[in-house]
């Protein structure tokens, strides 16, 4: 049905920005990614987890370090590198800009309502 098609392609669009967001707070072990999401109810799976925090590394805006663990191996724990914080700066931006011209569009805010474009 394209009710579901255009809701699942809403969710694959915010999805790496709510991943940077999560890792912003901190460093982050994958599973508590995972858990952060669920919470949001965004729901998402390690099959889709782990390949896009390898391309987020491999494009240079997350580090990770190895951490023992007690309870099994070690665990690969992420951070934001400063490219990483400065493009979730950027898309956090987008996301209010987002908002604000949704909020408009359906009539949630009335476009005298202005604080957006003062505060950009």
């Amino acid at each position: 049905m394209i009710v579901e098609n255009t809701q699942t392609q809403m969710r694959k669009g915010i999805l790496e920005y709510c991943i940077l967001a999560v890792i912003s707070r901190g460093e982050i072990y994958a599973s508590d990614i995972i858990s952060e999401l669920k919470k949001a109810q965004l729901l998402v799976v390690e099959g889709t987890l782990y390949p896009l925090l390898t391309r987020l590394k491999n494009n240079g805006l997350l580090s990770y370090n190895w951490v023992e663990s007690t309870s099994g191996p070690p665990r690969k724990y992420y951070k934001l590198t400063e490219a990483g914080a400065e493009v979730f700066k950027q898309l956090d931006k987008t996301w209010e800009e987002l908002v604000y011209a949704v909020d408009i569009s359906t009539g949630r805010k009335e476009s005298g309502n202005d604080t957006l474009k003062q505060n950009g």
